[in-house]
């Protein structure tokens, strides 16, 4: 096992009872070519299956892992990432769901993009369905065998797209973002340091129900002068399918994004 002293990287794997999912991930986290890193599993209240698939990753993996758990009174993400943050090792910070499976190189390519004062946001791959439901039938992810089949999975379209498997670009300053838009900012591919999300006091745990939350700790970032570079073409996660989460939420939430970036307009303007 890598030891704690070593760890520069903190991976925190959001996760919600999808133990089949969240397996394919660690498997893809197991297989990372660099492996100066821990994991920090938040877990917003998931069943015991899921702390079943954790502990046999644990007692398998040669990476440091933990799991961070509390109870399950609703939809409290923001909580739990706060939580896993709070307990992180690592300088730096990687935010991945537990839907996604990584490529080998994901901490690499995240390490390289790590520069003081930036914030980085990734992208992601869509699995189709059948593909998904294959894979989490099959329980294992193999990488190479995936690979080799590459084009097969783009004709068959169980992948959105496959440029992005052979296309890595480097560092630039034309990927950084001038002012603050919601495109590409998603939480199951955002990097941070951890001294700067302590610094905006993490995720806003008013938050309730799903949606904007990661677009709201991305703002509160760049308002406070962090620089947002885009991961794009170098981070890409594999989105495993699942239905549409509950926006039941997401208009009340976005709207607690828009005043504040109104707000922040203003003080600006005013100064």
């Amino acid at each position: 096992m890598t030891p704690a002293g070593s760890v520069s990287v903190s991976v925190i794997v959001n996760t919600y009872n999808w133990p089949g999912a969240l397996k394919l991930s660690l498997q893809s986290l197991a297989c990372q070519t660099d492996r100066c890193f821990e994991v920090i599993i938040a877990d917003d209240g998931s069943r015991q299956d899921t702390a079943d698939v954790i502990k046999l990753f644990t007692d398998s993996a040669s990476i440091p892992i933990r799991h961070v758990w509390h109870e399950d009174i609703g939809f409290r993400r923001s909580a739990i990432l706060n939580k896993a943050i709070g307990e992180a090792c690592g300088p730096y910070l990687i935010f991945v769901d537990g839907d996604c499976i990584l490529q080998p190189d994901f901490v690499a390519q995240h390490r390289a993009l790590a520069k003081p004062n930036y914030v980085i946001t990734g992208s992601r791959i869509l699995l189709s369905q059948e593909f998904s439901k294959q894979l989490l039938a099959a329980g294992t992810w193999n990488y190479r065998a995936f690979r080799r089949n590459i084009l097969r999975h783009r004709l068959k379209g169980d992948i959105s797209k496959i440029v992005a498997f052979f296309v890595r670009l480097p560092w630039r300053t034309m990927s950084d973002y001038r002012s603050f838009v919601f495109r590409r900012i998603k939480g199951c591919n955002l990097a941070c340091w951890k001294s700067d999300a302590l610094s905006v006091g993490g995720f806003d745990e008013t938050f309730t129900g799903w949606g904007y939350e990661d677009a709201d700790f991305v703002f509160r970032l760049q308002d406070k002068g962090i620089i947002r570079r885009a991961g794009t073409w170098a981070t890409e996660v594999l989105h495993i399918w699942h239905k549409p989460a509950d926006p039941s939420r997401a208009a009340t939430n976005q709207k607690v994004v828009l005043d504040r970036i109104e707000a922040a307009r203003l003080r600006n303007k005013a100064a």
